[in-house]
């Protein structure tokens, strides 16, 4: 990137209703499209875009995300001259840690003051999209905008996001919050582009006003003194953040349109490798329209699912419309439909799980039935 740009993901009070799926892990590691994690998306986009000094502002629950993240090397982010950054709360104390980004981002201001980098690139995790940030910076500097926001226009979002309004200029007039009424087929990602010393000087002028939220305190109260751009993102969006849009987004993974659009468009998406030998399918077994990861054996059917590594699908058993996660066990002649498995869940022998496609079923993890 020509462009000196700090990349920052932001995963303090992440808006997160997906149930017993984060009871154990954050919103960022929640597996997703059979072998990645939600938060491979926007890091990937960084790498892609030239953004290769990345922090991650973990929150809570984030055993998962340092095991999964490790030191960057599967993003090629361990380099000298790069570098991934894990910046956990500076305190362990309850009150402390419940408090908005913005103080959190104050905590590790040294972080930010010592990078002589110019830009900075702010981002949620539960963001399922391949964007080039390139394109953002560049309409950033060519509107002169203080800030640019990316936002996403002209269809339905499943999940929880932010509504915006925008004048025919592109400068954003009215945001509001997840559970607002606003009348906009324009949804804000989340995204953030301004100057590191803008951010700094946000901070310290929010939180000395008894405010410590980014999105809420230092942006949507300032939008009649800072020039706020929306850059309208023309790819595919995931917003990932309730049961329902989690269900939702992972089996529009097997349409092969949005598989594309998704996972090579402007480039790939990186993950931890994890080696595995190949899934075995064994003679009677039917798979049709699903996505099977590495070390599966699949000896029943398998019909728009979506398996993650090392599922076992006994003789007779029929999954359909599911998502199998890591380990997980199907029994002989067991039927699992419209069910979300979280991993190394056991379904024994001749058992019927059945949900629907607006309430999928839901077993947490390690769970015997």
């Amino acid at each position: 990137m020509k462009h000196k740009v700090l990349g920052v993901i932001n995963l303090i009070h992440e808006t997160d209703e997906l149930e017993r799926l984060t009871q154990g892990r954050c919103l960022a590691t929640v597996p997703f499209g059979a072998r990645y994690r939600l938060i491979d998306f926007v890091l990937s986009s960084m790498v892609n875009s030239g953004i290769n000094n990345v922090a991650v502002f973990a929150h809570t629950k984030y055993r998962s995300l340092m095991d999964h993240l490790g030191s960057g090397k599967h993003w090629d982010l361990q380099h000298r001259q790069s570098g991934l950054f894990i910046l956990p709360p500076a305190t362990d104390d309850i009150q402390e840690i419940s408090r908005g980004d913005l103080y959190h981002f104050y905590q590790h201001r040294d972080y930010f003051k010592r990078s002589s980098l110019e830009y900075v690139v702010i981002s949620r995790s539960h963001m399922v999209c391949n964007i080039d940030f390139e394109d953002v910076i560049g309409f950033h500097l060519e509107k002169g905008a203080d800030i640019t926001v990316v936002c996403k226009q002209g269809e339905q979002i499943a999940g929880k996001a932010r509504k915006v309004k925008m004048g025919i200029d592109g400068r954003i007039t009215a945001i509001q919050d997840h559970y607002g009424r606003m009348l906009s087929d324009t949804t804000s990602m989340e995204m953030y582009v301004m100057r590191k010393e803008l951010l700094m000087e946000l901070v310290e002028t929010s939180l000395a006003q008894g405010h410590d939220h980014l999105d809420k305190h230092a942006i949507f109260s300032r939008l009649d003194q800072l020039n706020v751009y929306g850059y309208q993102y023309e790819g595919y969006l995931g917003v990932v953040n309730t049961l329902a849009s989690y269900y939702e987004h992972n089996m529009n993974l097997l349409k092969p349109n949005v598989w594309r659009e998704l996972f090579f468009q402007p480039g790939p998406i990186y993950t931890k490798v994890k080696d595995a030998p190949p899934t075995r399918y064994s003679s009677g077994s039917k798979v049709r329209n699903s996505l099977i990861g590495n070390g599966c054996r699949i000896e029943g059917t398998v019909i728009n699912s979506i398996l993650f590594r090392g599922v076992q699908v006994e003789k007779g058993a029929i999954v359909k419309d599911s998502i199998i996660m890591q380990n997980g066990q199907i029994g002989e002649n067991s039927q699992v439909h419209y069910s979300i498995l979280d991993k190394d869940v056991r379904v024994e022998e001749a058992r019927d799980i059945r949900g629907v496609g607006s309430s999928p079923f839901l077993a947490g993890k390690r769970k015997l039935i």
